[in-house]
């Protein structure tokens, strides 16, 4: 089993565990105020593993599932390391770093709370965004595909955008910066992939 699949299959469990128990959704769920007062710093982990609701859930691991695959067979290709150790790396570091600026933001606030794992998502998708540039993504919105970077630079700017004005219960800067985060991760595995830009997608064969 790829280290993609066995993620989505324990984040699976566990959010469907924490739709039926009040308690271990409570327990799980990203709050600033209460990892500030008790110190429960696991929540910047755990909150990755539950989700709001169905819809939510599915999203993030369909895209998981479309892009994880093969961002785990690109890092042992660019990279020389082993590539399930890299990969694994990226996606629970990015829970970690898109959750900062939430946390500093909101540790004050006893009413935020969020859930789900799209900033860990969004650097697993924005390190294949920079391995395969021109590669096409298909949106369930859109007839036709477009290119994997211009999909990346409207994702962030619609992100940033949503982010400063606020007000629909998302956390747009734990995926704006999960992305950027999986950005200059794959940057530090391989240089090159920012001097020769795209420069990969031939080598790489994927």
């Amino acid at each position: 089993m790829s280290a993609t699949l066995g993620i989505i299959l324990i984040t699976a469990v566990v959010s469907v565990w924490a739709f039926n128990d009040a308690r271990i959704f409570t327990l799980l769920l990203f709050e600033p105020f209460v990892i500030r007062a008790r110190k429960e710093y696991f929540r910047f982990v755990t909150h990755a593993f539950v989700h709001a609701n169905w819809p939510h859930l599915f999203v993030n691991m369909f895209v998981l599932y479309a892009f994880g695959r093969s961002v785990e067979v690109l890092f042992g290709s660019i990279s020389g390391l082993p590539p399930t150790a890299v990969y694994l790396t990226l996606y629970f570091s990015a829970m970690i770093v898109a959750s900062v600026p939430g946390y500093l933001r909101h540790m004050r606030d006893p009413n935020y709370r969020s859930v789900g794992a799209s900033g860990a998502v969004s650097a697993i998708l924005f390190a294949h965004i920079l391995m395969m540039p021109t590669r096409p993504i298909y949106l369930f919105l859109l007839p036709v595909p477009i290119p994997s970077v211009l999909f990346g630079a409207l994702y962030l700017g619609y992100e940033w955008y949503m982010d400063r004005r606020g007000g629909d219960g998302v956390a747009h800067d734990a995926h704006f910066f999960g992305a950027v985060y999986g950005v200059l991760f794959t940057a530090l595995l391989q240089p090159d992939l920012l001097l020769h830009f795209g420069r990969f997608e031939n080598l790489l064969g994927i």
